[in-house]
Order: C-alpha cells, then sequence, then structure tokens
C-alpha cells in the first residue's frame, strides 16, 4: 500500500537577531545551506548556498541577506523547494555561522539569536542557540530523502568552533 504524504516539499529558513551594542562592531549571521549526494551524503557538500550564492537549479535560495541585524522581523530568510530537487540528492543540512571579521564571536555574544524552519505555517524547528552558546556556527536541522519523493526532516543543533569556509566543509559530518 502506498502513502498519500509527499512528505515535506518547500520549507522557509529563517534567522533574526539584534544588532550590536553602540560602539561594537556589527554581527553578521548567515544561513547556509549544504547539499550531499546519494553516494556520499555524509562526504563534501556538492553545493553550498549562503550570501551572493543560490542554487545551480534554483531550488534553494537566499531571499534576504543582513549584515548588521537591523532589519524589522527576519533579518535573513532562505527558502528550499525539496520536492524540485534532483534525485541525485539525498541530504540538505542547514546551519549559521557567524563572520569573524570583527574578531572571534559566539552565540553568547550575539544579541537576541534566534532561528526558526517552517513549512507552510508548520513550524518544525525553532532555536536560539542557547545549547550552542559557545560556539561559532551551529547546524539546526537536516532534510533527508525518505524515498524518491519523498523527504524528512531531522533537527540537528550542533555547535562548531569553526570560521565559516571551514564550517561549510564539516557541517555535514556524521554526527554518530
Amino acid at each position: 500500500m502506498s502513502s498519500l504524504s509527499k512528505g515535506i516539499e518547500k520549507v522557509e529558513v529563517t534567522l533574526r537577531w539584534d544588532p550590536s551594542p553602540p560602539g561594537e562592531p556589527d554581527h553578521d549571521l548567515d544561513i547556509i545551506a549544504a547539499t550531499y549526494s546519494a553516494d556520499d551524503p555524509y562526504g563534501r557538500p556538492q553545493y553550498l548556498v549562503h550570501f551572493d550564492s543560490r542554487s545551480p537549479d534554483g531550488t534553494i535560495t537566499l531571499h534576504r541577506d543582513s549584515r548588521d541585524g537591523k532589519g524589522f522581523g527576519s533579518d535573513e530568510v532562505m527558502s528550499l523547494e525539496l520536492d524540485r530537487l534532483s534525485a541525485t540528492y539525498s541530504r540538505v543540512v542547514v546551519g549559521v555561522a557567524i563572520q569573524q571579521a570583527g574578531g572571534r564571536r559566539t552565540f553568547a555574544e550575539i544579541v537576541n539569536p534566534g532561528i526558526r524552519i517552517l513549512e507552510g505555517y508548520t513550524e518544525l524547528a525553532v532555536d536560539e542557540f542557547a545549547g550552542v552558546a559557545g560556539a561559532t556556527a551551529a547546524t539546526i536541522g537536516e532534510f533527508t530523502r525518505n524515498g524518491p519523493e519523498s523527504w524528512g526532516f531531522h533537527s540537528l543543533v550542533r555547535g562548531f568552533d569553526a570560521d565559516p569556509d571551514t564550517f561549510t566543509r564539516v557541517m555535514g559530518s556524521n554526527p554518530r
């Protein structure tokens, strides 16, 4: 018997944080999505989506990018159209990295950070980085292909002490 559920089709990831206190350098956080092939789901990402980039096929797009947290509501917004993603990809990991240009910054030093992953009006994940306060980057969740046309979601909050470039290389490593 087949299921009528198609799983997760399209999600939106939103990131917010408050601006730096007066006189301090701006805090710049970035949403990053990494896609992994079915042949190597924990290896090297096939491609990354972050500021100044998008997926080659347009299925993952960053719609809003902030460098200072001075936006109203969400400072960064990314959409993932998983139902359109090629069958060659079996896993997508979503994370957040703090830019380190102004000196080392951790989530504990960022005022009011928070991320939400939504499918329509359904919250799949909400996090304020308290569990990874000493980290400079963190994964939030992973989407995995459950079949040829079905995706599932797993919360995957893991902190990393890494600059953004290093984070993109290790964010999809096997958490076990």
